[in-house]
């Protein structure tokens, strides 16, 4: 009977033993993983301020075509607008495109370009009327629609949102890469400046924020479609106006392309561009479970990574805190490891919201004021807004049925896409 109990006891220690020591293996895996996420911000963070400053150097202004599709009054339409009809860039032409001219961006346009067009630096300010698309994204059919009026001798294609607001000089360093044969396409990215401090606009900006932190020196950039470029030689070598032709996204797509045949995707730094935005929790939700769908569908090694690494952070965080407390009540020997890894955790979390607001004050100076509230939520804020874009991701790994800008689109993959209805009488959204 003693040998038995004996033999049990040993065997029981073992086993308690292997079970404590592969917690701890997973723990230093989590570990490496966290260290490895600040690394990458770190040297983002560090590539962000190298290119803050252009150097002088002779002037690079190739013929540019500047497409700007619209739908609905964007929050500072007017600011916008004339931002783009602003630009430092001589060489260029400036395309605004609708759905049609019930659209009341329309009018807006019309208006503010007869106010601007004069004193503004393009060669030429159009707004054109695309009408209804039938087999692709409204704003690609209108993109494609403008593409067709350029002119023959155009060597650049820059696209951009109506709901950002660019610096001045925002197009030339758009463009500049392109003096280089090893870029492909250029882009720039958003960030959101609430326009009210409630907690949905914030939890919006951190959120938008992690996801511009990935982008930097690295073969794994995505262009955004709000602010990028290519060259008109590339855009047709990638056959782009055959993908956009029955497609709904069009920078992930175009990603998708030129990747596939080995070209780079740079990111500008200085072509970061305010949005401005409030939102609510339903909103958030939506617009949250909108980017990640059409990220799963275009992108699908990117949209796993991204839910592997939120959904790691998070498990750090809250699964570490529950393994502490567990090694507390038990009185086990690894007590001082497990109180350290939701620590080291959130110490990680933090040290990477310090990160991108400090890219984002980097570029975004004339907008601090109003980025200070969103900064400092994000930054105490942290551990939640993790939950919030976990939640955000898991929700787009179901269905494929989306409302973009009124139109509902049913995401078939990413060479097909269905239009539901016309969304003629929606507003327009984020």
């Amino acid at each position: 009977m003693a040998k038995c109990v004996g033999r049990f006891c040993i065997v029981r220690f073992a086993t308690s033993r292997f079970d404590m020591d592969w917690y701890c293996y997973i723990a230093w895996v989590a570990v490496l993983v966290q260290l490895l996420f600040v690394y990458y911000a770190a040297r983002n963070y560090r590539y962000v301020r190298a290119k803050s400053v252009m150097r002088k150097e002779a002037a690079f202004r190739p013929r540019t075509a500047l497409i700007i599709p619209c739908k609905g009054l964007d929050t500072h339409f007017h600011l916008n607008i004339r931002s783009f009809l602003e630009q430092e860039y001589e060489n260029h032409r400036l395309y605004f495109v609708v759905e049609n001219e019930s659209d009341p961006a329309y009018r807006e346009l019309q208006a503010l370009t007869a106010q601007y067009a004069d004193s503004s630096r393009a060669l030429g300010v159009r707004v054109l009327v695309a009408g209804s698309s039938q087999t692709s994204g409204q704003k690609i059919h209108n993109l494609l629609y403008a593409y067709r009026q350029i002119p023959k001798d155009t060597e650049v294609l820059a696209f951009a949102d109506s709901d950002v607001l660019v610096q001045r000089d925002w197009l030339a360093r758009l463009v500049r890469p392109f003096r280089r044969p090893v870029c492909g396409v250029t882009t720039g990215y958003r960030w959101f400046v609430p326009l009210e401090n409630n907690l949905a606009s914030l939890a919006m900006s951190a959120i938008n924020g992690a996801v511009a932190q990935f982008l930097g020196n690295s073969p794994f950039n995505h262009a955004w479609g709000g602010s990028m470029a290519i060259r008109v030689e590339d855009f047709r070598k990638l056959g782009i106006p055959e993908v956009w032709s029955s497609t709904l996204s069009d920078d992930l797509s175009l990603s998708r392309a030129a990747k596939r045949a080995g070209m780079r995707v740079t990111y500008v730094p200085e072509c970061l561009v305010a949005s401005f935005e409030s939102t609510t929790w339903p909103k958030l939700c939506e617009f949250g479970r909108r980017q990640f769908l059409i990220t799963r569908v275009y992108a699908p090694w990117t949209w796993l990574l991204g839910l592997l690494s939120s959904a790691g952070s998070v498990a750090g965080l809250w699964g570490g805190a529950a393994m502490a407390i567990h090694a507390a009540r038990h009185h086990t020997n690894h007590l001082a490891l497990c109180a350290a890894i939701p620590c080291f955790f959130l110490g990680g979390q933090i040290v990477r919201a310090v990160l991108r607001q400090l890219t984002a004050a980097q570029v975004l100076k004339e907008h601090l004021p109003q980025l200070l509230p969103a900064a400092l939520a994000d930054v105490l804020g942290c551990w939640l807004w993790s939950l919030v874009l976990l939640g955000s991701m898991i929700s787009s790994a179901f269905g494929r049925t989306i409302r973009w800008r009124g139109i509902r689109y049913r995401l078939i993959g990413p060479n097909q896409t269905q239009i539901l209805d016309d969304g003629a009488a929606s507003p327009p959204n984020t």
